[in-house]
Parts: structure tokens; C-alpha cells; sequence
């Protein structure tokens, strides 16, 4: 007779169906697993042999084998113990196997026979569902695989014997409760910082649009106080979008306790992260930092001391909003529309520039320095602002300024205006609308459009500009709650644009 039971295996955040076959036969003892397994699933076979043990169950002296069908799918992971474990005890009858029809399992076992946590439990779930199946999961897991559905059956046991005692009857378990993780209370706030009003305000613009922002300024002007303070003003996530954070989270392993959060993600890798580390990779193909910070913020601070091959590897999620992973075993794609916010020195020594400072190396110090990062990628940045550095009057005399709270209800009005606006579509910021939308949605007027053709005469941008100009300028209308947009947001677009125009010409 052989056994069947139903897991997954993970295809970037897609749980693809995997059935578990476990026959029982005479022959020499022993416990083949085919199916293309890797090293963890190839070693389940011990982990299973040993809980079963400790279980109360052994295996008879016979030959086992468990086949991982589609056989030409690679299987990887540490997930498939408890199926392997559960058609094995159908098999020897310890269960009836007609019990397992109606769910996907997935868990990992213990020597003593406990469950242990997996990654990507959600998934699993809403794989499960799409199925009309339900889930057996880790007790761990199960406050995670409920978000998958309200309907759906989960069951989440602590061992292997509590799971058969759940099957006898003679024990019930019952269905885990979706959670959440309340968000930090304790966040940086803008009140906190003296001066830099242009920055907060260009911060704010960014925020509720969800443009791409890089600051240059000198060592100390509050660079990164500013980028540390962007995710206490920006909106809560949606439902959707929320799920969507939760899943590559999940897949990552990285989901504390199961569970989730509706607080943006906010990545700061360090500068020497590789490839890998930010786009994804590895032997299992894992999600990058630039996957973890699917909407939300991925902060680079010291931008050009991050390799050029690791920048430039940005300008694809950066315009499409995913990340393809191609491997020799792994072709994945994983979501990956998030909010670059860039932070760096003018040149190496830090001061070019400032009054009264003089570079040894001279100009050559800067254009070195700044063209580390290509053109392309700063082409993809629609705002570009100067950062001086705080003046001791700043710092001394008291200061007013609005407190993060006040700044995120204008940013929160901002993100109402532009949902309301692309109502129906998957457009959900001004900085995300399609080129065809944006120009409609926000062609200025007359005074403004002939701003925008000088500026763009002059200054000869881009296609990719002239339009990010155009996403900025609606930003600020929506702030300002007008429903055309003027000339007046047009200029102060340009000017975010622009400020940064020595270091594009260096790069």
C-alpha cells in the first residue's frame, strides 16, 4: 500500500503542490528518499526514524522508500520531516490515512519528537487554501498560517504524539489565532532635529509620494537622522500590502513568533553587502534586501562606497518592482517595489564644499568620489537634495519644530488623495503610476507647462525624468490639497531635481 500526503515546495513566494509517497515493502532495511531531495531533506530520514522512535513507534525491518513527487522538481528545506513522518505512520497504520486527504503538512521534527518552527508557513497556508485544503503546521506557526483564512482548518501541534491523539480523538486541538506585533512606539521623531528644514520638507514630499530620495551633505548634518525618522511618518500597510511583506518575510525565516506587522519595512544593509545579500541568491535562493524591503525603505547610507556592481544592480526592481534570481537550479522572481533613500558625503575627505575647507586633492576629489555611482542609477532618483551642514545658532536657540506625528497626518491626507485617484488599478503611490497615467493625471497648467518645457530645454533631461518631475510635482499638489498642478509645484519639483546636478555631472 502506499501513503499519501500532500506539502509544498517554495518557488520564490509561490507554495507549488508536492505529494509525499511512502510505500512499505520487504526487503533489506532500509529508508530511500528520492524526488530530487537536497541535503536537509535527505537527512530527514533520521530526524523521522528518531521521533517516531521517541513517539512509541518504530519502523518494521523492511525497506521504505518515500518518493517526492513531480520527481524533477528540486526539493529543498527542512519542511518535508513531518509528512515523511505522517505517511509513514499511515502506512503502518498508525493513523488512518484517510485523515490526511483534506490537508497540506508541513513541519519539522525534532529528535524527541517535538515540532520546530519552519520558514515560510504563510505561504504554505495560502498555498493550502488555494488548494481547499487545510494545514498542519508547527505550534509555532500557527499564529502566521491563520492569516491565510478565517474558514480554513489549521492545526498546529507542539509534537507528533499530540497530533496523533488529535486524529484518535482522544485529544483536541484547537485552531490557532491569527496575531500581530504592535509597532514600535518609541520611533525617531522630527522634532528631534534642529534645523534642516529644506530636508524635512523634501522628506515629507518623498514620503507621501514614495519617491526616491538621495542627500549629500558633509559628515554630521543629520543624513541618516533624517532617513531613521522617514518610517515614522509613513502610512500603516494596507491589507494587502501587509500580506504581501509577511510572505517574503516568511520565506526568509525572518517572521518573529508568527507574527505580523503592519509597520513599513525599513532595510539599512551595511555598504559591504554583496550581490547576493541585496538582490537575492544563495544555494536556495533566498530574497534579498531589496526583496525584504517590498514596500517600504531601503536606506544605503555612504551610497558610493557600495560596490558599482551591487548599485547598478538596483535599476531593475527600481523600475519594474521585482527581482528576477536566475540560478542553474533556481529561476524565482520576488516582489521588490521599495523606496531608495541614498545618503552620502560630496567626496571622500567629506567637506568639499563647505565654507572655509579646502581639499587637498582639489575638484578631483569629488568627481572620483561621486562617479562611483553611474549615471543610470541617478537617473532612476527623482529627488537629489543638498544637506549643509547645522549651524551652532541651529543647535542653540530653542527650537519649534512639528513632531512626526503631525507631518505623517499631512503624508497619510497625501496617500488618501492618490488612492482615491487610482482607484481600480494596482497603482497605489504617484511615484509608482505608469508614464500614460501620470500624464494625465497630472498635466499642469500653462504656466507650468512652459516652466517644464525651459527647464527641460536647459537642463536637457531624460524621458525618465521629465515624468518623475511630473510624479514630484503631483506629490506636492496633493499635499497641498490642490487638484491641478501649478506652477508653483512644477518649480519646486525642478528644484528637487536639480539640486543635485553636480553630482550628476561627475557621474
Amino acid at each position: 500500500m502506499v501513503a499519501r500526503v500532500k506539502t509544498v515546495a517554495f518557488q520564490g513566494i509561490e507554495a507549488v503542490p508536492v505529494d509525499v509517497q511512502v510505500m512499505i515493502q520487504p526487503g533489506q532495511t532500509v529508508m530511500n528518499i528520492v524526488g530530487l531531495p537536497d541535503k536537509a531533506v535527505a537527512e530527514s530520514r533520521e530526524r523521522v526514524r528518531a521521533a517516531l522512535h521517541a513517539s512509541g513507534l518504530s519502523i518494521p525491518p523492511k525497506r521504505v522508500t518515500v518518493n517526492l513527487a513531480p520527481a524533477d522538481l528540486p526539493k529543498e528545506g527542512s519542511h518535508y520531516d513531518l509528512p515523511i513522518a505522517l505517511g509513514l505512520m499511515a502506512a503502518l497504520g498508525a493513523i488512518p490515512s484517510d485523515m490526511l486527504e483534506d490537508y497540506v503538512v508541513v513541519g519539522e521534527l525534532s529528535l524527541d519528537g517535538t515540532l520546530a518552527a519552519i520558514a515560510g508557513a504563510l505561504p504554505a497556508a495560502i498555498g493550502a487554501n488555494a488548494l481547499g485544503r487545510g494545514l498542519i503546521c508547527p505550534a509555532q506557526c500557527g499564529a502566521e498560517a491563520a492569516w491565510a483564512g478565517e474558514d480554513m482548518n489549521i492545526i498546529a501541534p507542539a509534537s507528533l504524539i499530540a497530533l496523533a491523539n488529535h486524529f484518535r480523538g482522544t485529544q483536541v486541538l484547537s485552531r490557532p489565532q491569527a496575531a500581530i506585533r504592535q509597532s514600535a512606539a518609541n520611533l525617531p521623531d522630527l522634532a528631534e532635529i534642529k534645523g534642516q528644514e529644506t530636508a524635512k520638507r523634501a522628506l515629507e514630499i518623498a514620503a507621501a509620494g514614495g519617491h526616491n530620495m538621495a542627500m549629500v551633505g558633509p559628515p554630521g548634518s543629520g543624513k541618516s537622522m533624517l532617513a531613521a525618522r522617514l518610517p515614522g511618518i509613513l502610512p500603516k500597510l494596507t491589507s494587502r500590502e501587509l500580506l504581501e511583506v509577511s510572505m517574503i518575510t516568511s520565506i526568509a525565516g525572518q517572521l518573529g513568533e508568527g507574527r505580523l506587522c503592519d509597520q513599513r519595512p525599513f532595510r539599512a544593509p551595511h555598504h559591504s553587502a554583496s550581490m547576493a545579500a541585496m538582490v537575492g541568491g544563495g544555494i536556495r535562493a533566498r530574497p534579498g534586501e531589496v526583496s525584504l524591503a517590498h514596500n517600504g525603505v531601503l536606506f544605503l547610507d555612504e551610497l558610493p562606497e557600495f560596490s558599482p556592481q551591487v548599485l547598478d544592480s538596483l535599476r531593475q526592481p527600481l523600475e519594474t518592482g521585482e527581482i528576477a534570481i536566475a540560478r542553474a537550479n533556481h529561476h524565482v522572481t520576488y516582489p521588490s517595489r521599495f523606496q531608495l533613500i541614498a545618503a552620502m558625503n560630496p567626496c571622500r575627505c567629506g567637506m568639499a564644499g563647505e565654507p572655509g575647507y579646502t581639499c587637498r586633492r582639489g575638484p578631483r576629489c569629488q568627481a572620483d568620489y561621486q562617479a562611483r555611482i553611474s549615471g543610470p542609477l541617478l537617473d532612476r532618483i527623482d529627488m537629489r537634495i543638498e544637506v549643509p551642514a547645522v549651524s551652532a545658532a541651529d543647535l542653540i536657540a530653542p527650537s519649534a519644530a512639528e513632531p512626526s506625528e503631525t507631518v505623517a497626518a499631512r503624508v497619510a491626507a497625501a496617500r488618501l488623495r492618490q488612492a482615491e485617484r487610482f482607484s481600480g488599478s494596482h497603482v497605489s503611490t504617484n511615484a509608482t503610476a505608469p508614464n500614460s497615467l501620470i500624464e494625465a493625471v497630472a498635466a499642469p497648467d500653462a504656466a507650468g507647462t512652459q516652466l517644464l518645457r525651459d527647464a527641460a530645454e536647459v537642463k536637457r533631461f531624460s524621458a525618465r525624468a521629465y515624468h518623475r518631475i511630473l510624479k514630484v510635482a503631483r506629490t506636492i499638489a496633493d499635499l497641498d490639497g490642490a487638484d491641478a498642478v501649478g506652477r508653483i509645484h512644477v518649480a519646486e519639483a525642478i528644484a528637487y531635481r536639480v539640486a543635485g546636478e553636480r553630482l550628476a555631472a561627475a557621474a
